[in-house]
């Protein structure tokens, strides 16, 4: 458990500051065609290095002490205070490292065709791999020192309080842990066998040369951030037209994609066996101590409540007055809105959409809004997506793709939830236990979108205006219940072929994924019709390269919108119920975290109130459009 790791969340952040500061030169991270965006919409990376050199300089330091972690191999069963100091120097080296790991992942992210930003990456894997090599053979010396005496340690020193549920944590891995020099092998190699995520980025982000569209009057290049912005046209042929140059430029690239995706799927395959899981869900889920079970039941309910699903695409049809749908259908807004939400208006919203959540809520964002840590604009070079980074200690940094509209304001109130998420864990929580794991890094920001929603609602002038809030609603929900279980579902039938010893390709993840496209969209009940070409949508996914990670979206949905509701509906105590969830970081095991509160994943219960919640907006809907 003592291990280099990197913390990052899905995110969304910009500043309140009303007058936007003169035009500056770039900063660190910050690629050319944002040179001349305001200051204080570009993040600044000097309260973790002042300079490149200064992070060179730290990453040649941390270089330079690992050999000297070999001195304490063979101390850590002597006594309490040698354990202590074994796991305070660990600590201390592995907040180093997510430092120098944060400063360069956030300059790749926001130009990863800069090649200093690519070979600080590399080094930054390198130096990865190399730390997990050192450490190695800490989690065996611990486990053969066993739970008797490392329990009688952390009873008669104070100090090892702060380390007592990654020791725990690490003793209960024992039956899956190797010995120390195969440990050691398995993380010097860690950073290869990750290295078909890093591929497939590349390809993506710097090197298919995009289509170009022509659309009222200007050229659109359709990349991944073009095409996110045109499946939203109001034009249904400009979306079929997006679609098809998107979607047909991956086509292109299939085998490719397919040869990095399966590498990816027999690494974790691979390491299952070796680590002796049954399956390679098994062994994801184990790092945080889920059961499998949860997962199984999301994919489960999710399938039994696909009429609901369906149920939506007949109003959407409805809505846009179609003939029939597509899959090109599914992003355009029900109802067209004009309103445009700057950094500045989303971050006001955020604010006063989470003034439920209580005045620590509220100072701790109002400070997190008043300096730079964020970077908010598309750019050449850039990543698109948003996500939350940090170090323990610092006010987190935040990685946007703003363009003014209800899903940039959306994400911007999701990516801040994860922000306080950080605050509020690393102020109640020691270093060591402030790391949540993903399975709840999802509900504080989802939970906001709720949250969101429901302060536009009340705030809506009219019928448009509530259908349009209404609607947004919908679609957040397909997006982050629906298309995420679907997700997790290619994910499950990918690794159980592999484990099956099947072969995968390119043609066999499109065939998988076009199956699945066809039973959520109901194509073979005439809900929707789906073109072969979009059944290249997998290649699209970078989440697929980090295994099981996005069906916590869709549960994390479902215990955000629980506590949400409970928020909005309760008192103090509702709201301390769900903050003290937030607090309570990596201290817990989320699953059982999540049951003491009062939401319970690996049953139907919380699924099907997120059901009925969205069948319930449905109905709103259906009223409002009977009016006359």
């Amino acid at each position: 458990m003592f291990r280099f790791t990197r913390i990052h969340g899905a995110l969304a952040l910009a500043l309140l500051l009303p007058v936007a500061a003169a035009a500056q030169p770039a900063q660190p991270g910050q690629p050319a065609g944002m040179a001349d965006a305001p200051e204080r919409l570009v993040w600044d990376l000097r309260p973790l290095f002042a300079s490149d050199a200064a992070w060179d300089a730290e990453r040649q330091a941390l270089l330079a002490e690992l050999p000297k972690l070999a001195a304490l191999r063979g101390t850590l069963g002597s006594n309490a205070a040698a354990l202590r100091t074994a796991l305070d120097t660990l600590s201390a080296l592995q907040l180093r490292g997510e430092r120098v790991w944060v400063y360069a992942s956030t300059q790749y992210s926001t130009d990863s065709r800069a090649a200093r930003n690519q070979e600080r990456m590399g080094l930054m894997q390198a130096l990865w791999g190399q730390w997990g090599a050192a450490r190695a053979w800490v989690d065996p010396e611990i486990q053969a020192v066993g739970s008797d005496k490392v329990e009688a340690f952390i009873r008669s020193e104070p100090g090892l309080a702060r380390h007592a549920v990654n020791l725990r944590q690490v003793l209960r891995a024992a039956r899956h842990t190797l010995g120390a020099e195969a440990e050691g092998a398995l993380a010097a190699l860690g950073p290869v066998l990750r290295a078909a995520g890093e591929t497939r980025s590349l390809l993506v982000n710097a090197d298919i040369v995009w289509p170009s569209l022509t659309v009222e009057g200007q050229t659109v290049r359709v990349s991944d951030t073009g095409y996110e912005r045109l499946r939203q046209h109001p034009d249904r042929a400009v979306r079929q037209q997006a679609f098809a140059a998107f979607f047909g430029a991956l086509r292109q690239y299939e085998n490719t994609f397919g040869s990095t995706l399966a590498t990816r799927v027999r690494a974790g395959v691979v390491e299952a066996k070796l680590r002796q899981y049954p399956t390679a869900v098994a062994a994801t889920l184990a790092d945080d101590e889920v059961p499998e079970a949860v997962l199984r039941m999301l994919v489960a309910q999710a399938n039994a409540g696909l009429p609901v699903l369906h149920r939506y695409f007949r109003l959407r049809q409805r809505m846009l007055g179609l003939p029939d749908l597509a899959y090109h259908d599914i992003y355009p807004a029900l109802v067209r809105s004009e309103r445009r939400y700057p950094p500045d208006v989303a971050a006001q919203l955020t604010l006063d959409a989470t003034r439920p959540l209580g005045a620590d809520y509220q100072r701790l964002l109002q400070r997190a809004l008043s300096v730079r840590s964020m970077h908010v604009r598309p750019a050449d070079g850039k990543q698109g997506g948003a996500y939350q980074t940090g170090v323990y200690g610092l006010v987190p940094f935040v990685f946007l793709n703003h363009q003014d509209d209800y899903t940039s304001l959306s994400t911007y109130a999701h990516e801040w939830g994860h922000g306080i998420h950080t605050m509020l864990a690393q102020a109640a929580q020691p270093y060591e236990t402030a790391r949540y794991p993903l399975f709840t890094a999802e509900i504080a920001s989802t939970a906001n979108e709720v949250l969101l929603s429901e302060h536009l609602l009340a705030q809506a002038r009219g019928r448009d205006e509530r259908l349009f809030v209404l609607g947004e609603s919908l679609e957040r929900l397909r997006a982050t219940f629906f298309r995420q279980t679907m997700f997790a579902e290619f994910e499950l039938q990918a690794h159980d072929a592999m484990e099956r010893g099947e072969a995968l390709s390119g043609k066999k993840f499109t065939a998988l994924y076009c199956d699945l496209l066809r039973k959520y969209h109901g194509a073979d009940a005439g809900v929707m019709q789906i073109d072969p070409v979009v059944c290249q949508e997998w290649a699209y996914i970078p989440h697929f390269y980090r295994p099981f990670y996005v069906y916590q979206y869709a549960t994390s949905v479902t215990a955000a919108t629980h506590f949400a509701e409970q928020v909005l509906r309760g008192g103090e105590k509702e709201r301390e119920t769900y903050l003290n969830v937030l607090r309570a970081g990596g201290s817990a095991p989320p699953h059982v975290l999540l049951q003491a509160a009062g939401v319970d994943l690996a049953t139907p219960a919380p699924y099907q109130a997120l059901l009925r919640r969205m069948d319930g907006i449905i109905d709103q809907m259906e009223r409002l459009l009977d009016q006359k």
